[in-house]
Parts: C-alpha cells; structure tokens; sequence
C-alpha cells in the first residue's frame, strides 16, 4: 500500500503563490533538464494538450521549456484538476467533511499494533493525536502523506500546477478546472472506513520509515517515460485496487469524457496538466480517450 502516500502528496499538495514569471521559461536555479511526456488531441478546430504534473518538486529541474514551453503559450485556456484558490470553502468543507458521524474517536478504531503506529508518526511530524479523535482517518492519513514530503525538501511552489498558475495569470490566460473541491474531498470522504484506516495506517509507516517514495516517480516523469512510471503504479495499485478506481480510473474516465465533449464543442485551444500518473498506466487518460474512439498521439521532442 505504499502507493497511497505517493498519490496523496500528488493529489492533495497544491498552493496557491505570488506571481513570479512572466513567460513559459525554466527557472534559474534549474540545473537538470527534464523532458517530461506531452501529448496532443486534435479535431478540425480544438486543440487539447494532455501534459502530466508532479504537484511537488524539490528546485532544480527545468521542464517548463521546449515542446511543454511552445504547447503552453500555444494555448488559450489551461485546465487543472482543481485550481488553486477556486474554491474559499475548502477549510470548512474539510471540518464539515472530515467529522466521525458516529462519535467514534479514532484511535479506538484501530488494532492495539495499528495505534502504536499511529502515534509515534503523529509525534514525529508534531502533530497531536487528540485534535483528530473525533476526525475521519483520511485526514490525519493526508496530512501524514504530505508532512515527509516537506521534511524531504519537496514543495507546491516548485511544483508543475504552481509554475504553470503564476505564468498563465501573468500571461492573462484562462484557467478552469476538471473538478471542484467537494468532489475531491468526497473522494476520501465516501471511502469505506476499512480502506480509510490502511490509507492511515501506509501513511504513518511511510512518515516513519523517511522513505522518498515520490523520487523514483519523479525520475520517470523527467525523463519522459510514461511506461515506467505506469509500471511502478500498477505494481503498488494491485493491492489496493478500490482505491485505485476511486482515485484514478474513474476520475481518468471523467475526464476522457470531458475531453470527448470538449471537442464536439466549438474549437479552442487548451493545456490540460494532470497528474502524471492519470496519464500512466492501465486506466489512463489516453485509454479511455481510445475507448471513444479519440487518440492522444505523443509530442516528440
């Protein structure tokens, strides 16, 4: 189960940041370059570029340039999976969201062996155990998937969402979302509590064990290789498969079915950066775009 933290930090990591770029250019502390994979759908008048994010990076890679650069400032609109600030009810619909409706405290929803583990990660990211008795599993899982990533020097402003937000509000460009945060919150909020306490529980052994597990999913996104990085999900997905259709496969269905009906619409142009594991793997964006007859072809370069 070592995949959930992985998907957790890619989908709930995003902060919104002050503008700082003008044009699609790499920044300067970039010393590596990274080709990340690009691809393109086309109909008579719409062109809809698929491009995979990593939600957080460490500085250092420089990807937004090249064929990513010229799709970009090629588009009029940029789509994400939620835009930062889109929605100021966020903290409220978590507190609303995340409330046991049982009044079950949390910790005595666990194994005596799962409680020790519970703990010891909470003191070590220094966050009490008592201000979530009365919450839901998935959110001290969460915040348990994310608080490593920091510690391990990762951060939203350097990831792709945040560079790619502060050039296209810069360069006056749309930008819409593929969802809202009720969906996204519901997605955990309506798993069975069972998957919510081994999401818990792989959360806190991964905060304990100081694994980076996002490292070697970064190696691959960088160097373009989207087989891979599908390889390297799929492998750790097969244990949790419920979780993966929650997390992945339907929503990659409703959003082949956006992309569907975005192009039977009158033409446009449109960046659509989604994690880069939506667009890797069994399930994929691009599979079930083939499902309706639709192909995502590959940008070279």
């Amino acid at each position: 189960m070592r995949i959930i933290p992985r998907l957790l930090a890619a989908a709930a990591l995003f902060a919104a940041a002050p503008l700082m770029a003008q044009s699609a250019q790499p920044r300067t502390t970039a010393t590596r370059d990274a080709d990340p994979a690009l691809w393109v759908v086309r109909d008579a008048d719409t062109t809809i570029y698929l491009f995979g994010t990593v939600h957080v990076l460490r500085p250092g890679l420089s990807w937004f340039d090249e064929a990513v650069a010229d799709a970009f400032n090629a588009s009029d609109e940029l789509v994400l999976e939620l835009p930062a600030g889109s929605d100021a009810r966020v903290g409220e619909l978590v507190a609303g969201l995340s409330a046991a409706q049982d009044g079950k405290a949390l910790t005595a929803r666990l194994t005596p062996e799962q409680r020790g583990i519970y703990t010891r990660a909470m003191a070590s990211v220094s966050m009490p155990v008592a201000r979530f008795e009365t919450r839901e599993p998935w959110l001290p899982a969460m915040l348990l998937a994310i608080a490593p990533t920091m510690r391990l020097g990762y951060n939203a402003h350097d990831g792709t969402e945040a560079t790619l937000t502060r050039t296209a509000t810069a360069a006056g460009k749309r930008i819409s979302g593929l969802e809202t945060a009720d969906i996204q919150l519901g997605f955990f909020d309506t798993m069975p509590v069972a998957t919510q306490i081994d999401f818990l529980i792989a959360s806190a052994s991964a905060a304990l064990n100081g694994e980076d597990s996002l490292a070697p999913m970064i190696e691959q996104w960088a160097a373009g290789d989207p087989d891979r990085l599908g390889e390297l999900m799929n492998a750790e997905l097969a244990s949790s498969p419920e979780l993966a259709r929650i997390l992945l496969t339907d929503r990659n269905a409703n959003w082949a079915e956006w992309i569907r009906l975005r192009l039977a619409e009158p033409g446009g142009r449109f960046f659509v950066a989604v994690g880069a594991g939506h667009l890797a793997g069994a399930g994929s964006v691009q599979q079930a775009l083939h499902a309706h007859g639709i192909t995502a072809t590959r940008v070279e370069y």
